[in-house]
């Protein structure tokens, strides 16, 4: 019997029935298929893309004005998001990359460029995007990001540097982020979409990865390219505020990815342990083991409630910014915690590939260092104590 976090009471039966295809979907589709991924290295599965697409669980937090599936609440989204991620968490995010993209769209766009730019994504062929804000030199602070965006009468003229571009070999438009005026930091940075057969932008080879490869990385180089300013996301200086409001939501999913992860990993350890027999009795009847799981539970259902918490406070309104970093750091954390527990509790096999564990743990440190390190989730968290 898996493992699982009790659903928000407040659910309508649609939204239900969302999480239950996303329950479905991960188990038929997504589970079966994550050793293959893993073991392709650099190549993302494009026909899982496909089949998600025709599910609508590609777009499904598109909103339905543009064509999507109009679950515009972060709640249900979480709970989608951890349920793909308990089939594979690579897999599942790439599945989910679309909202990435759409975020910084929605928050800083006009109705035409909403209109231009997420509608293909909810076709039954959608292209894959990207968000391009990472450079060689500048991760957590993307305040200080040196791309530079030059005015120019009716467009501008975009030079620089991304590494660690998610869907990069795939994507077909870019959400860059760039900056007028490096010397006003946060105030000068600005956000452009940019096609990916825009003169100018090339795409390096891809990043071979320690985990997550469903999703394949890849740096971004910009020699002058040209981009009109209507393809301007907001005004000048706009981007960063644009930027760390789409990052209160992306850190609450990150924190349901990891969730789905915790207990993909408690259901293998669990099933293993009452399976397994040592010295005349299952394993988990031995008190190191059956406590080692009980610490596994006890920090999946942590990151499940830090993460819904973020999200029912994201969905009222609220600004979000300590509690998102708090469902980030106790999420990630968790699934480090819980990963490295099953490869543990199954001892040699943990360590081999016959089983995903150790795959598991591999994909599980991403999320420690992501849209901002576990350090900079402290760092969010501390201010606030400092001034409150």
């Amino acid at each position: 019997m898996p493992y699982t976090v009790r659903d928000a009471p407040e659910l309508s039966p649609e939204q239900r029935d969302l999480v239950r295809l996303a329950r479905d979907f991960a188990a038929a589709e997504i589970r079966p298929r994550a050793r293959e991924v893993d073991d392709a290295q650099t190549v993302s599965p494009l026909d899982l893309w496909a089949k998600a697409a025709e599910t609508g669980l590609s777009s499904f937090m598109i909103p339905a004005a543009y064509g999507g599936g109009g679950v515009t609440d972060l709640v249900t989204q979480a709970l989608v998001q951890q349920e793909l991620c308990h089939g594979d968490i690579g897999i599942g995010n790439l599945l989910t990359s679309s909202g990435f993209f759409a975020a910084p769209v929605l928050e800083l766009g006009t109705e035409e460029q909403k209109e231009r730019w997420l509608r293909p994504l909810t076709t039954d062929a959608p292209p894959l995007t990207a968000l391009a804000v990472t450079e060689p030199d500048r991760g957590s602070d993307a305040a200080g990001i040196r791309t530079r965006a030059v005015r120019k009468d009716d467009h501008y003229v975009l030079s620089g540097q991304k590494t660690w571009i998610s869907n990069a070999p795939y994507a077909q438009r870019f959400v860059v982020f760039a900056t007028v005026d490096p010397a006003l930091r946060s105030r000068g940075v600005t956000a452009f979409v940019v096609e990916r057969d825009a003169p100018g932008v090339t795409v390096g080879k891809p990043m071979r990865k320690m985990g997550q490869r469903a999703i394949v990385n890849a740096e971004v180089f910009l020699d002058e390219v040209v981009v009109p300013v209507a393809d301007r996301l907001g005004a000048e200086g706009e981007g960063f505020s644009g930027l760390m409001r789409t990052f209160d939501a992306s850190r609450v999913l990150i924190g349901a990815s990891c969730t789905g992860l915790c207990r993909a990993a408690l259901d293998l350890a669990v099933g293993y342990a009452r399976e397994r027999e040592q010295f005349g009795v299952p394993i988990i009847e031995h008190q190191a083991v059956a406590f080692r799981l009980a610490d596994m539970a006890v920090r999946t259902d942590g990151a499940h409630l830090a993460t819904m918490r973020a999200a029912r406070l994201f969905d009222a309104g609220q600004r979000v910014t300590v509690e998102a970093a708090t469902a980030k750091l106790v999420g990630s954390e968790s699934a480090m915690f819980a990963t490295w527990a099953a490869v543990q509790t199954l001892g040699g096999w943990g360590y081999a590939q016959e089983y995903l564990a150790e795959k598991w743990m591999r994909d599980a440190k991403l999320e420690e260092i992501e849209e901002g390190t576990s350090d900079i989730q402290r760092l969010i968290v501390s201010r606030a104590l400092a001034k409150s």
